[in-house]
């Protein structure tokens, strides 16, 4: 088994719960090989989500997007595996539902831009960036699932 294992942040947005899309979300992941290390539910204060979208703060639509955020509580949840991050990207696909490819969840699950059902971190840096901001220490755990043993390789 590999040693080093990235981790990367997924949050299920307002838009999915609503559609009680949660479980579907977490079978993806799950199906994909990827190892859940973290989840809570939350809601997003205005700090958090100053910080969390600081690169859209300045931008038309962060009022609608804060709004939206802060509609009803999220899903956070922190996922674990060899190139967890470029692997959590291909199963949540492009950022427009309409433009995401069929068999993602954006392209199975979403038709818009904004109320595209998930948030994923886009780089490692920034995934580790982002699991720190979402969750301490003590709510990640470290954990062998045994079933990884027959997804990856021991020299992957």
């Amino acid at each position: 088994m590999p040693s080093a294992h990235e981790r990367t942040l997924v949050i299920i947005k307002p838009d999915a719960l609503q559609r009680s899309l949660i479980a579907n979300i977490i079978q993806r992941f799950e199906r994909k090989g990827l190892l859940l290390v973290g989840i809570k539910m939350m809601s997003i204060g205005d700090t958090l989500i100053i910080e969390h979208y600081a690169h859209h703060v300045d931008k038309p639509f962060f009022d609608d997007l804060k709004s939206f955020m802060q509609s009803t509580p999220v899903i956070v949840m922190a996922w674990q595996g060899v190139e967890a991050v470029h692997m959590a990207r291909q199963l949540i696909g492009a950022t427009s539902g309409r433009k995401a490819d069929i068999g993602t969840i954006r392209g199975d699950l979403s038709n818009s831009v904004s109320r595209n059902i998930v948030h994923g971190s886009d780089t490692v840096e920034n995934a580790e960036i982002e699991v720190k901001r979402f969750f301490k220490d003590d709510e990640l755990f470290d954990w062998h699932k045994t079933e990884l043993e027959h997804i990856y390789a021991p020299d992957e």
